[in-house]
């Protein structure tokens, strides 16, 4: 079976929940803020409504 080596972990800015590197962002790691589409959406409504 396998394994996967370490991958690094980053804390999601929405839900707090930390979320690991995925191949399909390899490229663009730095700029991954979000677990998920939908912690990015929630969060972009509450950012809106405190304005």
């Amino acid at each position: 079976m396998h394994k996967k080596p370490y991958l690094p972990e980053k804390p999601c800015l929405h839900c707090g929940r930390p979320f690991t590197w995925r191949k399909k962002w390899e490229r663009v790691w730095d700029e991954v803020k979000y677990c998920s589409e939908r912690c990015r959406r929630e969060h972009k409504q509450v950012a809106r409504a405190a304005s």
